[in-house]
């Protein structure tokens, strides 16, 4: 089993490699096999990178890096916060890997950066790209302000994503730490607390029953409007 990490980071030390290595061990602490982990540090490959923009070809230690990813079970992808966005050089990477290498693979997204006020990166940024390659985005995003670093609610969500991509790594998308029962029920039973919360949301009709036991019951907006008009 193999596990890739893609580290944007420019700096040494850099808090963005900190944060992908803590990550992968909170990972690799998740699954019951052995794992390989390779990282790719992308400040290395950045003339590679420029290069394979202009002749079309990717040098030998870009195309290294490239089949590495197109072949690991799970990836890690760590950027530095640049213009409340990502950096340049992590999307350059991404704009020259094959446009399928990551379909269906889980990929656990972070972010670095010098004040919480970018915390969304990884929502507004982050996840649409790796969604537009088809990868699997994992529900826990982690980002890493600078204040963070030591804080327990930092390591807290360093554990809770690793074991998420722990689980999808797995044989049969099992973490060794989970409890397959529970793991049935949570995908069998809908959550009642995200469903209220997104029923106003929806785009389709509006949710009258989140009971566990019968599901949900969507009633077409047409239909709720008509039952609100007076009688004629």
């Amino acid at each position: 089993m193999k596990l890739v990490v893609v580290s944007a980071g420019l700096s040494s030390p850099s808090s963005t490699r900190l944060l992908a290595d803590r990550l992968a061990a909170a990972t690799v602490a998740g699954v019951d096999a052995g794992v390989e982990v390779e990282v790719v540090e992308l400040r290395d490959l950045a003339t590679e990178i420029a290069q394979h923009f202009v002749t079309g070809f990717p040098p030998a230690r870009l195309a290294a890096a490239l089949d590495a990813v197109a072949a690991a079970d799970g990836l890690i992808a760590v950027t530095p916060v640049f213009a409340a966005s990502y950096s340049g050089l992590f999307k350059s990477f991404f704009d020259v890997i094959d446009k399928d290498a990551l379909t269906g693979k889980p990929v656990l997204v972070a972010a670095t950066g010098g004040t919480a006020r970018h915390s969304l990166v990884t929502e507004h940024a982050l996840r649409p790209l790796f969604t537009y390659l088809r990868a699997l985005v994992l529900p826990t995003a982690v980002y890493a302000a600078s204040e963070d670093w030591g804080e327990e609610g930092l390591a807290q969500r360093i554990t809770r994503a690793g074991r998420e991509l722990a689980r999808f790594m797995a044989p049969g998308g099992t973490a060794a730490d989970s409890d397959p029962a529970q793991d049935t029920a949570r995908n069998t039973a809908p959550d009642v607390d995200t469903a209220a919360a997104i029923a106003p949301r929806s785009l389709h009709g509006a949710i009258t029953s989140v009971d566990p036991a019968d599901g949900f019951e969507v009633v077409p907006f047409a239909e709720r409007l008509a039952a609100l008009r007076p009688a004629e």
